[in-house]
This record gives structure tokens, C-alpha cells and sequence, in this order.
């Protein structure tokens, strides 16, 4: 039987409808890039002669992990490869799908493999899928089956099975810069499908917006599109549309991901390093971001010994003094506790070597096992014990005038043997000076202490 032609007065109102419902969609989804040269930012991965455009334009795409913060534009280079290459594309949410819709897909790709068609499954955020469903993904991607494309907020050498990470690249997305982002915003602006220049953007308005967007696309246009909401047609967005749009936390930050990593991770290293600026930088980041103060707390602790030392015997009290200031009073006074002890920390004089010196003699027992002390030192408290020769020959230090013995206290084989190596910096200075006379002292009598 001949088809019926559609009515022309059904075709325009299937049209108009079409039309409708794509106005209505959120600004970032009509901004979605459509092609690479859309696509702003990933220079080093997607710019001339980058890997992966190269791979996208040669049809070439090996299975491969997106990784990169929200709205580095992962699911939107997903979907170029769909456009760009003769695969066939099917995607899923690791939120949602389960084992046997991945099941499905396999079946599908198995018979479109047949018909000689590949196919390419996106899969976003693989980092939610468990064990067993990654597991299940892992003889498609090897056999060949399946490109697999999967996209990751987390770092996917700890979320994902290292048996598929290993058959498949990964790409590290970066954040946008601020000048990427003005792009994006300024495309939103001006472009057809976007706000089509019904409203315009202030320098004021437009520097607040990059700043709030905080490296992520999606971000940026979610919050433009609601500050020109409230903005009469011809008018400029005001500077007070976009705080009030932007609400709440301007910080990304996940207690449990990468920028909780990322951000303990500077704080120490800005300790370490002796930059005051830097470290409560990284310190109001995990403050404004929602980090639990008592892990802050622990770390000033850590660093005050790990990194201070006897170069500043005080860097630990005043790491625990502010511990225990969070337990008592807590957020938000608290925090001005955890400055003091921060700013405090980085500025003290720096000194490893007590952390040095316990890593190198717990190596030293891990070779060769704990040697027994000597007899002098073995408790002589119980009358068997003294019948096995332990006390026999121990000098009490302080019959002598200085209360110090010129002898070696370590195990047998290990006299001499040196573990503590303290700088000259800080009290610790005195600290090594007292030391190079004790073990002089014991040089001279030729008994290496």
C-alpha cells in the first residue's frame, strides 16, 4: 500500500513544536558544542596535531577514560566523537544502568560487528559503576567489541578496575581558564540559539560570572541563563543578577574526590614550602568548601612534626592547642584558630629530621628484624631476669657529673650507626651542636656513639 502524505497543516505544527521544545531546553544544552572546532579549551589534547583530535578525525578513537572536574566538557566530546566517526553510539549513566542493560548493549554490538558496524558506548560517570559491572564491560573492551568511552570525576586509577584502565587511554580534561569561559559566555550571548543578543553583559557582571562558573562550561551558562532571566529584552544583565543567580558556595569542592586531594594536598605543601599567603588560601578553599575542621586539624599536627620538628618544638603545641580550640568552640570561631596555628606553621623554621631519622632506623628493622637490645638495657625487673645476666654492667647516667655516657646504647652490630641528623636550624641548632660534642666525645674515646 502507497503512504499517505502527511497533511501540510500536521507537518507545520509537528515543526512548530519542534521548535518550541527547543527554546525551552536549558541554555546549555542548546550551547553544546556540535564539532571540535566548537569545543573551547583542552588545548593540549584537542588543538593542532593534539592526540585526540587526531584519533576523532582519523575515525581512529581507541577506548579511552574522560577524566576532568564537571563541565570540562567530557559528555560534550562523547558526543563529537558520535558525530565524527561511523560507529554506531549508545550511552548510558552508570547512575542508573545496570548489568543487564550493558548485557544489552553487547548483544547489539555483537550483531551490528556482524553487519561489519562498530559501535561506541559512552558511559558516564564509570566511576559509580561497582565491581562486577565494570568487570562485565572488561571482555567487550578487550576483544574489540566495543569502543567504551567513560567519563570521571574521580581519579580513575583508584574508581576504576585497574585491569580496564589498562586497556584504555586516559585523557586528563583541565578546568577552563577564565578567558575559555568569557568564550563561552560571550557565544551564549551573541549566538542564534542561545540568548541572541536579547540581553547584554557588563564588564562588572561578566568578571563575576567567570569567577562563579570556576572552570565549568556548563556551570558558566547555567548561571547566565538564569541572571537573564529577571533581565528586560535590550537591557544589560546587572552585576547584582548574577550574585543573587549565583547563590550559595561559590567553591567546588567534594570531601570525598579530587579536590579534597588536591586541596590537603597544596595546604601542606604550602606549609612546607614556608608560604603563609598560600597555605590560608588552601585553608579557607576547604573551610568555604564544607572540609570537617577536626581533618584540618590533624594535618596541622602531622605537618607541625613532620616538617617542623625540634627546628620548632612549639609548631606542635600550637597544632594541638588549635585541635583542641575546634573541639571546644567550633565553626566558625574555630577557624581563626586554624589560621593562627597555619600561619604559624609556615613560618617556622622547617626540619625533617626527626621524620627522616624514624623512617630510616624502622627501614633498618625491616631488613634485618629488631635486634635484642643489650644485656645493660634488658629489664632487670623479675630475679629469673637478673639470673639471665640482664642489668649486669648498666651506668646510671646521672652518677655521671654531666648525666651522659660515652657509649653507644644501640644493638649489637649497630654501634655507630646513625639515624638522627638534625640542621642547624631553629633550636634544633642547639640541638646539633650538643650532639656533634656527645659524639666527639665518644670519637675520642674511640667508641662511636
Amino acid at each position: 500500500m502507497a503512504r499517505r502524505d502527511r497533511p501540510q497543516g500536521e507537518d507545520l505544527f509537528g515543526e512548530a513544536v519542534q521548535a518550541r521544545l527547543e527554546r525551552s531546553r536549558p541554555l546549555a544544552a542548546r550551547m553544546r558544542p556540535r564539532n571540535l572546532d566548537e569545543v573551547v579549551g583542552q588545548p593540549a589534547l584537542l588543538g593542532p596535531g593534539g592526540a585526540l583530535r587526531e584519533a576523532i578525525a582519523g575515525d581512529r578513537v581507541p577506548s579511552m577514560v574522560l577524566y576532568g572536574p564537571p563541565g570540562s566538557g567530557k559528555t560534550t566530546l562523547a558526543r563529537v566523537v558520535a558525530q565524527g566517526t561511523a560507529a554506531e553510539f549508545e550511552e548510558l549513566s552508570a547512575v542508573s544502568a545496570t548489568v543487564a542493560d550493558v548485557r544489552a548493549v553487547m548483544t547489539r554490538a555483537r550483531d551490528r560487528l556482524a553487519a561489519g558496524t562498530r559501535t561506541v558506548l559512552f558511559l558516564d560517570e564509570i566511576h559509580r559503576f561497582n565491581r562486577a559491572q565494570q568487570d562485565a564491560l572488561l571482555p567487550a573492551v578487550e576483544d574489540g567489541l566495543i569502543t567504551l568511552i567513560g567519563a570521571t570525576t574521580q581519579n580513575p586509577w583508584y574508581e576504576v578496575n585497574a585491569a580496564l584502565v589498562s586497556r584504555m587511554r586516559v585523557w586528563v580534561l583541565e578546568p577552563l581558564g577564565p578567558q575559555e569561559v568569557g568564550q563561552v559566555i560571550d557565544r551564549a550571548l551573541a549566538a542564534p540559539e542561545g540568548l541572541g543578543g536579547r540581553v547584554r553583559l557588563g564588564d562588572e557582571a561578566r568578571a563575576a560570572l567567570v569567577a562563579r562558573a570556576n572552570g565549568d562550561a556548563r556551570g558558566a551558562l547555567n548561571l547566565l541563563e538564569a541572571a537573564a532571566a529577571g533581565t528586560p529584552d535590550g537591557e544589560e544583565i546587572a552585576l547584582e543578577a548574577v550574585q543573587s543567580a549565583a547563590g550559595g558556595r561559590a567553591v567546588v569542592y567534594d570531601r570525598e574526590g579530587d579536590a579534597h586531594y588536591d586541596t590537603i594536598s597544596a595546604f601542606i605543601k604550602s606549609l612546607r614550602g614556608s608560604d603563609p599567603d598560600a597555605a590560608v588560601y588552601y585553608l579557607a578553599v576547604m573551610l568555604t568548601g564544607g572540609e570537617d575542621p577536626k581533618f584540618i586539624a590533624r594535618r596541622l599536627i602531622v605537618a607541625a612534626s613532620e616538617d617542623i620538628g625540634n627546628a620548632d618544638p612549639r609548631a606542635l603545641e600550637v597544632a594541638v592547642a588549635a585541635a583542641r580550640a575546634v573541639e571546644f568552640v567550633g565553626l566558625p570561631e574555630a577557624r581563626i584558630s586554624l589560621a593562627q596555628a597555619t600561619t604559624y606553621l609556615a613560618l617556622a623554621p622547617k626540619s625533617n629530621a626527626s621524620y627522616r631519622a624514624v623512617n630510616a632506623a624502622m627501614a633498618q628493622v625491616e631488613r634485618e628484624g629488631a635486634r635484642r637490645p643489650p644485656l645493660a638495657l634488658r629489664d632487670a625487673s623479675a630475679a629469673n631476669a637478673r639470673g639471665l645476666g640482664h642489668g649486669q654492667g648498666y651506668t646510671y647516667p646521672h652518677d655521671h657529673p654531666d648525666a651522659v655516657l660515652d657509649e653507644s646504647l644501640l644493638p649489637e652490630g649497630l654501634e655507630g650507626t646513625v639515624f638522627y641528623e638534625p640542621t642547624d636550624r631553629g633550636p634544633e641548632g642547639e640541638l646539633s651542636a650538643r650532639l656533634r660534642e656527645l659524639r666527639g666525645r665518644a670519637a675520642e674515646e674511640d667508641e662511636p656513639f
